[in-house]
């Protein structure tokens, strides 16, 4: 090993004897911020405002117990045993009913790849589309895990500007021929255009026709995420942009959020070119997804109202939004926050003078957690902002939090006017394709 090279007894760690012999791709691979909170923020004392997990109480444990025993009953040998590469045909057909609520029809099965999870429908056309060094557009800020699989791919990742309808078209067409005319390659643009994560902002219909028209015209594929599209409060978002056109995007669906996130069953949308090599994917990495989680989640959507389950959802995160809300509003009405028609997060805009990351270990000691806005950009911005969650939580843990945050803010802030000087600088107004320093994501 060379004395040069980077070990792990540089950071006073212990010394990894295989480090030389790690691929370099997996440079890439970092704990994430939310990953790295969970420990803290798991704590019953702390009042966690930083995860994104679903309230799953609210779904019965009898409905899952009912489909559990029809899939045994009716499918046993077919549930234990190795599937396709592309899912069972019938979880596929369920698929359907669920897209088309979305405005997505004119689908067959045949058009549906079953994945463990869209994580890992993410990982899959990362690693179809991405040589070190291509550039992946995406939302800035943008969602932290997907900020992760595209850095262990060695990608270039490039945040485009929002606003409060959603990522600036202008934006996205002047970074695509920005990059061409410097000889990098755009892949795909990346984006969750309902109730972002972790933005909570939802991309108006125009943007999406203007978004469209400008990834057809350069030829950019467009990988859309929607995991909390049926989470709408009032109204539903505007039809996905897959809905507008099948042959420029590719669609990642989720029953993470509207079932459990412990079933791990997620799906891919994709044209007939793309879906093979998907499927190509899958078999060379995990032979199939899990059949076992299949057959629960169809036999759970065939026999139970998932639909009403998915409206028990939206009246708690609704119910929880707007408490949230309310606590901003009354006690820290001197900040910006996003407010959501769906999902499950708002993201706050706090004075350049904080830095929320440095600010976390305050903030837990008082026990309340939030996740730090660091983690949801590849290239360093977002120290004052942070981004916080409603959906676990009950109304009343939400207020206390929230009251237990503004504490923590307004201290800060106090110790700031008395000594003078800034906790730390603020965000970099500049868009970049530079990696995050290992330790933000």
């Amino acid at each position: 090993m060379s004395a040069h090279e980077p070990t792990e007894t540089h950071r006073g760690r212990t010394l990894d004897p295989w480090y030389s012999s790690y691929a370099t791709r997996t440079k890439g691979l970092t704990v994430s911020e939310v990953r790295a909170l969970f420990a803290v923020a798991s704590r019953p004392e702390v009042v966690s405002l930083a995860g994104g997990s679903p309230f799953v109480e609210a779904l019965p444990a009898e409905l899952i117990r009912q489909a559990f025993d029809r899939m045994m009953l009716e499918h046993g040998p077919e549930a234990l045993q190795y599937g396709g590469g592309q899912g069972i045909p019938q979880l596929r057909e369920k698929i359907l009913e669920l897209v088309a609520i979305e405005g997505v029809t004119g689908v067959s099965p045949d058009d549906i790849v079953t994945t463990t999870g869209s994580q890992h429908a993410l990982d899959l056309v990362t690693k179809l589309f991405i040589d070190p060094g291509d550039v992946i557009l995406c939302e800035s800020p943008s969602y932290v895990g997907a900020l992760g699989t595209f850095k262990s791919y060695e990608a270039a990742i490039d945040h485009i500007e929002m606003d409060d309808e959603g990522l600036d078209p202008r934006a996205l067409e002047r970074a695509i021929r920005e990059h061409r005319a410097a000889g990098r390659t755009v892949k795909f643009l990346y984006t969750i255009p309902n109730f972002n994560n972790p933005t909570g902002v939802t991309m108006s219909a125009e943007r999406r026709r203007e978004i469209l028209e400008i990834c057809v015209r350069e030829h950019v594929l467009i990988l859309e995420d929607n995991p909390y599209g049926l989470l709408y409060f009032d109204e539903p978002a505007p039809d996905s942009i897959r809905a507008m056109d099948a042959e420029h995007v590719v669609y990642l669906g989720s029953f993470s959020k509207i079932l459990s996130p412990g079933v791990r069953v997620g799906f891919v949308i994709a044209p007939h070119a793309i879906r093979e090599k998907l499927i190509l994917a899958v078999e060379s990495s995990i032979l199939s997804p899990s059949t076992f989680n299949q057959w629960l989640v169809t036999e759970y959507l065939s026999a139970s109202d998932w639909r009403a389950q998915i409206d028990t959802y939206r009246g708690i995160y609704a119910e929880r939004c707007t408490t949230m809300m309310d606590a901003l509003d009354e006690h820290l009405p001197q900040l910006s926050w996003t407010r959501p028609n769906g999902g499950f997060f708002t993201w706050v805009q706090l004075p350049d003078s904080l830095d929320s990351k440095q600010m976390l270990p305050r903030a837990t000691s008082e026990l309340v957690a939030y996740t730090p806005g660091t983690g949801f950009y590849a290239d360093g911005r977002g120290r004052n902002e942070m981004r916080l969650s409603f959906c676990l939580p009950t109304p009343e843990r939400i207020r206390l939090g929230v009251r237990r945050l503004a504490n923590v803010i307004n201290g800060e802030l106090e110790l700031i006017e008395t000594f003078g000087g800034a906790v730390a600088g603020g965000p970099s107004a500049r868009r970049g394709t530079e990696q995050a320093p290992s330790d933000l994501v």
